[in-house]
C-alpha cells in the first residue's frame, strides 16, 4: 500500500501541472485583457497600462506563468484584484462559514438518506417504496433556485422562523443564520442520495448471505445495518469521499443568497468581478482536493474490503 500511495502521489504532480497550465491559458489568453475589463468602458490607454503594471500583466506570458507556479508552491496566491486583500487570508476566513453550512448538512444527508434507502430496500416494491421514489424524482425535477427563493420567502420573510440573510461570526450565533440553508441543502440533496443508496442496497439484499442470515433467525435491523450496510460500503465511500471537496469549497448558491461569507460566496463574487487571481486559486484548490480525496477513497477500499488489492 505504501508503494501504491507514493506512486499515486507522484502521478498527481503532472496532472496538477496540466491543470495549472490549462487554467492559466484560459484566463490569460482566451479570457482577454483583465486590465481593460477592470478599467471599464471609459478607461483610456494610460489607465489600462497602469492597471497592467499593477496586476503584473506587463510581464511576458511565460514569466506570468512562472509567478503563478510560485504562488501555488508557496500557497501565496497574491492579492485580490477587487478587494486588494491577501487571497490566502480570504480563503482561510471563508472556510469556517462554509464548513458551518456544509458539514452539518452533509452528515444529516448521509444519516437520513442511508436510513431511508435501507428501509426502501427492505420494503421494495411496496406502496412506501413507490411513494418515496415518486417524491424523490419529483423533488429532483424542481430547480434549486425554486427551493431557495420559495423557502426564503415563506419561512424567513413571511413566517419569520429564520433570518432572511446575514451572518454572525460567533460560534453560538452563526447557527441561527445557517439553519435554513442547511434545511434547503438537505432537501436539494436527499432525493438523489436516496435513489443511489437504494440501488446499492437492493443489490445486497438479494444476495445469498442475506437469505442465510434470515434463515438463522437474525432480526431485520441487524441484517440491514450490520450485514447489508457493511457490504455496500465501497459504493457509499465512493460517493461520500468524492463529495468532500464540495464541503470545503462551500455551496455557491446558498452562500450567495443568504449572504454567508464562505468560499462559495467568494467564488461567486470573484466570477462577477472578473477577479482572476481568486478564481485561479480556487480552481487549483478544487482540483487538488478532488484528486486527494479520490486517492483517499481508493485507500479506504482496501480497508473496508480485504479482497481489494492496491497495485
Amino acid at each position: 500500500m505504501f508503494r501504491y500511495l507514493v506512486r499515486r502521489v507522484l502521478y498527481l504532480i503532472p496532472i496538477l501541472f496540466g491543470i495549472t497550465l490549462i487554467t492559466f491559458l484560459l484566463f490569460h489568453v482566451v479570457g482577454g485583457n483583465p486590465a481593460a475589463q477592470a478599467a471599464g468602458k471609459y478607461g483610456n490607454e494610460a489607465q489600462i497600462r497602469a492597471l497592467e503594471i499593477e496586476m503584473g500583466l506587463d510581464k511576458p506570458l511565460h514569466l506570468q506563468y512562472v509567478d503563478y507556479l510560485r504562488q501555488i508552491v508557496t500557497f501565496d496566491f497574491g492579492r485580490s484584484w477587487s478587494t486588494h486583500q491577501e487571497i490566502s487570508t480570504m480563503i482561510m476566513n471563508g472556510m469556517g462559514p462554509s464548513l458551518s453550512l456544509t458539514l452539518p448538512a452533509f452528515l444529516l444527508i448521509i444519516i437520513i438518506s442511508v436510513s431511508i434507502a435501507l428501509l426502501l430496500a427492505h420494503y421494495r416494491g411496496g406502496m412506501l417504496d413507490k411513494a418515496v421514489l415518486i417524491i424523490c424524482l419529483a423533488g429532483m425535477s424542481v430547480s434549486s433556485l425554486v427551493y431557495i427563493l420559495y423557502m426564503q420567502y415563506w419561512l424567513a420573510y413571511k413566517a419569520g422562523i429564520f433570518p432572511i440573510s446575514g451572518w454572525d461570526p460567533s460560534w453560538t450565533g452563526r447557527w441561527e443564520y445557517v439553519a435554513l440553508p442547511i434545511l434547503i441543502f438537505i432537501i436539494l440533496s436527499i432525493g438523489g442520495n436516496v435513489l443511489f443508496y437504494r440501488t446499492v442496497f437492493l443489490d445486497e439484499v438479494l444476495q445469498d448471505y442475506v437469505r442465510t442470515a434470515r434463515a438463522k433467525g437474525l432480526g431485520t435491523v441487524r441484517i440491514l445495518f450490520k450485514h447489508v450496510l457493511r457490504n455496500a460500503l465501497i459504493p457509499i465511500i465512493t460517493l461520500v469521499v468524492l463529495e468532500m471537496p464540495l464541503l470545503i469549497l462551500g455551496s455557491l448558491l446558498l452562500e450567495s443568497f443568504f449572504d454567508i461569507p464562505g468560499l462559495g460566496g467568494l467564488i461567486y463574487s470573484a466570477i462577477q468581478n472578473s477577479d482572476f487571481p481568486v478564481v485561479k486559486a480556487m480552481t487549483f484548490i478544487g482540483a487538488g482536493l478532488y484528486m486527494i480525496f479520490q486517492l483517499i477513497s481508493d485507500l479506504l477500499y482496501a480497508v473496508v474490503d480485504p479482497k481489494v488489492q492496491l497495485r
